[in-house]
Parts: structure tokens; sequence; C-alpha cells
């Protein structure tokens, strides 16, 4: 059975990442890329569906030890597990090496006190469970294959085959390092090359260093500022500088529900949002390398904009379901693929606007394809602003007219006319200034409840939405305008939990079925990143650094958050660790240490 979604540690190589349990299991990987097919996909069934646990032995019908200790090896993503067992304390170091060759994972025990007895074991299963491949001997490795893929498993220690699962048992005594690896290879090719485990640990941990010492936040929530932004490393594709929102898919947002989707896609609204971040702490190849991707993944089409797109820019992303999976924790159905893909979600244009005004204004070279690709939206918005749309939560239901999207459009043509008036673009400023002025009217008369002094969901609606919360931070308008500070308020009183953090929206009451989904979801964790910038941005700093310390406090052990926090079960739920979560506890961070609002 797999852990809790706070149970797990995420490893990658920033091509595809893994995800390693409390007990010393791999239950998620997928090879070779962050949205390939799974080897390991027990988080999304049994263990019948894949896994790799190493850990000390225990007896048949008991579950498996978790680890005493576990934590990443200084700012780095190599994991270090410890166990305290009668017989002596062993510990566990797995990474994957920034990929120079084959993907490997690469896992090396060692012995810390006493003699303990270690088992491996290895159950591969292809295509997300559903194939067992052929496992056998070659040139004295093991080899599993199945179609196009081929898993090469080496180790040192003795194996042997059972029941469909390789397994080694081995004792490790003090200073005793023994290594296991696996390395993904097409099939029709030669094996890949022997690994060399040691040498391998000893470039990873130079990779993270060097890669760490780039951070310009030093504030006093660098910890977790560090954390997070290592974790949005990992979830960039390295060979085309795509970031996925999540590397797992259907992780649910209400455990036993429906809402399960795929994340492991490049949004442009989360890839966005990351690369404001990066930037704001000093990491401007990153944000070189995002742009490329972007103009690479719009080329020849910027009038239909996706709102997602594959981590090298693919645009199909059919959306099937995994039937023969029965979901993490009965959490059907498994979904592969989004079919929200081709979705109209206006605000995108301002979040990739925002974005590359940015790199702009943070001295990123300056690219006349990427000039030109921001005027070519402007001319679409231009003629399409005042349409309905999806949203920025990608609703199932009825398009409505959505005042977050309307803010952002306003985004995208406000930060088009400083790109004209830097004198880096030309276009037609004083037509371009009256669309800003028109769409900021029109939100302030349609998207306004006076009785309530707050903005609404959408047009007409009575309901609140915290993307709203967005309204000053994205200069829409002031912090001190009242019907910011009015929205903030109520906010914080019809979509707030009983501890105090935000849901997106109501997903029950008068207008319950915004999104066209049945049942529930936790408390949504950007959103209450949200909240507590816009508290520090309207003066109230001492409740905003309570607030994100308590969020801080919902980080699992490792410094990792998943998408949504369950009130009532006190869990993290959804896709895991997740981008749009880790971005704003940046900036939240960020705003707080230039305000001086921080403990100690």
């Amino acid at each position: 059975m797999a852990g809790r979604i706070e149970d797990y540690a995420l490893i990658g190589d920033m091509q595809t990442a893994a995800l390693v349990c409390r007990d010393g299991t791999v239950d998620w990987l997928c090879l070779p890329r962050f949205d390939s097919h799974a080897i390991f996909a027990g988080l999304l069934g049994t263990e019948d569906h894949g896994f790799w646990r190493i850990g000390p032995a225990h007896a048949p019908d008991t579950e498996p030890p978790s680890a005493n200790r576990r934590t990443y090896r200084g700012d780095s993503l190599i994991l270090e597990s410890e166990w305290d067992t009668p017989r002596g304390t062993v510990r566990v170091t797995d990474f994957m090496p920034p990929r120079d060759g084959a993907p490997q994972v690469i896992r090396i025990v060692e012995g810390v006190s006493g003699r303990v007895p270690m088992r491996s074991t290895l159950r591969m299963r292809f295509s997300y469970g559903r194939i067992v491949p052929w496992v056998h001997k070659h040139d004295g490795r093991t080899v599993a294959v199945a179609g196009p893929d081929s898993v090469w498993f080496d180790t040192p220690a003795e194996t042997y085959g059972k029941a469909l699962t390789t397994y080694s048992d081995f004792t490790v005594s003090p200073g005793e390092r023994i290594a296991f690896t696996i390395s993904w290879e097409p099939s029709h090719k030669q094996p890949p090359a022997l690994p060399e485990p040691e040498l391998s640990l000893t470039a990873t941990e130079d990779f993270w260093r060097e890669w760490v010492e780039h951070c310009t936040y030093h504030g006093p929530y660098r910890e977790a500022v560090v954390r997070s932004l290592i974790t949005l490393k990992a979830l960039t594709y390295a060979p085309t500088g795509g970031i996925v929102a999540a590397p797992t898919t259907s992780l649910p947002e209400e455990i036993g529900g429906v809402r399960n989707w795929d994340y492991r896609y490049t949004w442009l609204r989360d890839a966005a949002i990351t690369l404001s971040s990066l930037l704001r702490t000093g990491y401007r190849e990153e944000a070189r390398a995002w742009r490329e991707w972007l103009l690479r993944a719009v080329a020849g089409d910027p009038e239909n904009l996706q709102i997602m797109y594959g981590i090298a820019g693919e645009r199909e992303l059919g959306e099937a379901e995994l039937d023969w999976l029965p979901g993490y924790e009965n959490s059907a159905p498994v979904r592969v693929g989004n079919g929200a893909a081709h979705q109209l979600q206006l605000d995108v244009y301002g979040e990739v606007t925002e974005a590359l005004h940015l790199g702009h204004m943070t001295g990123l070279a300056r690219s006349d394809y990427a000039s030109l690709l921001q005027l070519k939206l402007i001319h679409y918005l231009e003629n399409h602003w005042n349409e309905p749309d999806e949203g920025i939560w990608e609703v199932r239901g009825p398009r409505r007219h959505f005042v977050h999207s309307k803010v952002m459009a306003w985004v995208a043509v406000d930060r088009t006319i400083k790109l004209i008036e830097s004198g880096d673009a030309d276009g037609p400023l004083d037509r371009w200034r009256d669309l800003r002025d028109d769409i900021h009217r029109d939100v302030c008369e349609k998207g306004y409840d006076k009785e309530r002094n707050t903005f609404t969901q959408s047009y007409g609606s009575k309901e609140l939405d915290a993307s709203l919360l967005l309204i000053p931070q994205m200069g829409f308008l002031p912090p001190d305008d009242k019907r910011v500070i009015g929205t903030i308020e109520a906010i914080q009183r019809e979509l707030s939990t009983p501890d105090g953090f935000i849901l997106r929206y109501p997903t029950d009451g008068p207008e319950a079925g915004v999104d066209g989904l049945p049942g529930d979801e936790g408390a949504f964790l950007a959103c209450s990143f949200w909240l507590a910038d816009d508290l520090a941005m309207i003066g109230r700093v001492d409740e905003a650094r309570r607030l994100f310390e308590k969020l801080l406090a919902l980080r699992n052990d490792l410094g990792l958050l998943a998408e949504e926090w369950d009130p009532r079960l006190k869990r993290q739920v959804g896709n895991f660790p997740q981008a749009f979560s880790h971005v704003p506890l940046i900036d939240t961070a960020l705003r707080l240490t230039a305000s001086g609002a921080y403990g100690g």
C-alpha cells in the first residue's frame, strides 16, 4: 500500500523524477521522461503495479519499517534515509545523477553500526503496471525488456528471482557500501555503460552545490526558499527548458474522489510564475531556456495559444483513463494526458506577457521574436478579451466571464504598453492605452459587488474566488484601494477553512457546479500564500507572517508541498510536489523579508 502523499521524497535528474517513501520504497518512476509510462506505479495502485524497496529485512507478514530519520544531503536532491534496528543502524542514499547518457536511479546502502540484514525487492511493471517485462541475464547483468523499453539492473550483491520479482538479501557492516542501480535504454540499442555510483554521487553533489550558489536570496527563510528552488529546478526538463507542474498524475484533490489530473506537462501559467520566482532569486539561465521553449512551442500559431504543452512543446495531450489502476487510496479514475489543453483561458496571455516583461526588466538578453510574440498576443486579446472562458481553474462547466481572466488580459496589455514605451517594440500605443482603460473599466463595473465591497468570481456572480487576491499583486489596483481591502476581507470570511487556509472557490452553495465536477477539494496552498502576500501589502504584516509560518509547517519533513491541504484529514492532497505551491512560497518569503516581517 502506498504511503501518505507527504511520506514521499523527490529525487530527479531534470528529465524525470522518482518518489521514495519513508520505508525505502520507490513507488513512482517514469522513464525516460516525466511524461513517459511509469515502470513503478505502485503509488496509484498496489505493489503488483511496480515498486522498488530497499530497507532492513522484516518478517514476511509485517509492514516494512519506516526510516527513523531522513534528510537531503545539504542543499541537494540527494536523499539520505537511516534506520535504527536491533542489530544496528543503516543508511540508504538515493539519487538520480544529472543526465549524461542513460537515466539512472542509484541507491547506495551503507552500514553505520552493527551488522544489519537488508533486502532489495525490485518489481518492474512497464506501461503503468500493466506489463510484466522479460527479465533475464545479459553478459552478467540483469535486464528487463518490454517492447521499446529496457531497464538494466546492476549491483555487486547476489540476486535471485521469485514470483516475477528480483530480490537481493545481504548484510552490511560499519563502513561497508553496496550500490544498486537501474538504467533505462531503448531496447533496440546496446546496453548502457556500467554505472559508477560513487563517482556519480560526487558529481551530483557538486552539481547541486554549484547551482544553489547562484541563489541571491539570503533572508531569514533561506532554507525554505532554497528547498523550493531546488524542487522547481528538478521539475525543469533540461533538454528543452519546459517546466512540469508536478512529476505525478492522478494524486487526488479529495481522497476517494474523481478530481485526479495529469500534471506532467508544461502549463504556461505555472511555468510563467515559476520563471518569475527563478528570475527574482538569480536564475537567468532557466529563464532564458524557458523563453526559448515558449517561442518554439507557440511558433507559427500564437493566436491559438494553448494553456499547456508537452515538455518538448507537443500540442496533443489527449486524455485517457487507466482502468487497471485502482488509484491512490481508491481515488479513481487514474488519468493520463489532459483534456483541458485546448480550453480557452484568457489569463494565460497575461501570465506569459508578465513573464516576458519581467525577463526584460531583469536584464535577460533581448529577443526580437519574443517581442513580436508579445505583440501578436495583444492583437489576439484585442478581439477576444471580452469573451467568456474556462478561467484559471480549468472549470469543466460552462464558460463564464471570470474576473481574474479579465484582470490578466489587462496585465497583458499593460506590460506590452510598457514594452513599447521603453522603445523596444512598436505598436499602436494610443489604441492599446484605450484598450487597457476599457478592460479596467469593464472589470470594475461588472465584476465588483458594491453592496458587499468585493470583487466576485465572475460577472454577475455572488461567489468569491481566491484568484481575486492577485489583483493588487498584478498592479490592477493599489493595495490601499478600499475595493482591494474589501475583497481580501471577504475571501478571509467566505473561503477560509477553520485553520485559516484558503479554498479556491466554493464547491457547494447556490452556484455549486461552477467547475462541472462532483465532490470537494482541500485548501489550495497557492491561494493561502497569496493571502499572506496581500496581508503584507495592506500593512497587516504580523498577520501575514503568522499565516506564512503556518503554511511552512504544512511542508513535509523534507520541505515539500503538494497542491492542496485537506483540513479534515490534516493531510496533503493533490499532485506532488507541486510547482504552483512552491512558487508563491518563494514570492511571499521575498515580500516578508523586504517588509521586515519575520520572527527572530
